[in-house]
């Protein structure tokens, strides 16, 4: 099992980023590579088993990921699968921790490499790829997160 994960504190209240990150109509503003919701009408995500498909380019192409909600401990922890073809099968975790400071967030991506020659593009490619989007994410989210405070 690869697994890749970050931390990092904003100043920002748990409960705030809580209920922008979980909310889909927000994914666009730091969600890398977002295009668009595939069927944005019927996106649920707020309860287990609810299921959103996200239109992300990667490559120089979009591509469809199907995503499953399994868990949901408002304020605290999110997790869902992600499938999309051509790649593994991927566990995410969202963990949200109220510090002094704001709250800490710390996303979490695992997923077990396939076999021969493309377990050595999961190990490497898609494990850098995945370091990258949990990255991009957190500077999304700092920028959100700025402009909100400047509002205010």
């Amino acid at each position: 099992m690869i697994r890749v994960e970050l931390t990092h504190t904003f100043p920002v209240s748990v409960a705030d980023a809580f209920s922008y990150i979980t909310d889909t109509g927000n994914w666009k503003e730091f969600f890398p590579n977002f295009v668009r919701l595939h069927d944005p009408v019927h996106a649920k995500w707020d309860s287990p088993g609810d299921e959103v498909s996200v239109v992300i380019r990667l490559l120089g192409r979009e591509v469809e990921v199907q995503m499953v909600l399994n868990q949901v401990e408002k304020d605290s922890r999110v997790t869902y699968v992600s499938r999309q073809q051509g790649l593994p099968d991927a566990s995410h975790e969202r963990h949200f921790k109220a510090v002094p400071e704001g709250f800490e967030f710390r996303p979490v991506v695992a997923f077990n490499p396939r076999s021969g020659i493309a377990g050595l593009f999961d190990r490497f490619l898609l494990k850098r790829a995945i370091a990258g989007a949990l990255h991009k994410t957190i500077e999304n989210l700092e920028t959100v997160f700025e402009q909100q405070r400047s509002r205010t």
